[in-house]
């Protein structure tokens, strides 16, 4: 069971679009992790959201491309400053679910996961970017499996 996180892609500023969908940077940089993610042959079996336009722009991107079976489910609980300890709980073993939300809520529930401290911040997630984080088998605690992110400078 793994869980892929994923910080939306690059949007518009609220004066050029109120609810800030994404740009089309943002959507070309989606595009391409999300190519790269099938090319590994990611097996992401659900993909939820947050209510917000860029999130749900994002996730459309990813499923599309990835090709899951589900439909994409916008959810409560993963808003910028939401409690990520409640939204852990959610988190269960049965299947590779990629959520797809905002800073800070994505670093701090990575944190968590980890550390079970949203401090210090132990991976900077980038827009469009996905972190994959796994149980470790022989101590059962989250692990951060692998990254792919739009820039590696």
């Amino acid at each position: 069971m793994a869980v892929y996180l994923v910080q939306h892609g690059k949007c518009l500023p609220k004066d050029k679009d109120p609810e800030q969908g994404l740009s089309e940077e943002g959507i070309a940089e989606v595009m391409r992790i999300a190519k790269v993610a099938k090319g590994y042959d990611i097996p992401v079996q659900s993909v939820v959201c947050s209510m917000k336009k860029r999130a749900w722009q994002t996730a459309e991107i990813f499923a599309s491309i990835l090709a899951t079976e589900t439909e994409v489910r916008k959810i409560e609980g993963i808003k910028p400053l939401d409690d990520v300890a409640d939204f852990a709980k959610t988190i269960k073993n049965k299947d590779n679910r990629m959520v797809i939300g905002h800073l800070p809520f994505m670093q701090r529930l990575i944190s968590f996961l980890i550390l079970d401290s949203t401090e210090p911040a132990v991976f900077k997630v980038q827009n469009g970017g996905i972190v994959c984080l796994d149980r470790d088998p022989d101590t059962d605690r989250w692990i951060i499996r692998w990254a792919i992110m739009p820039d590696i400078r």
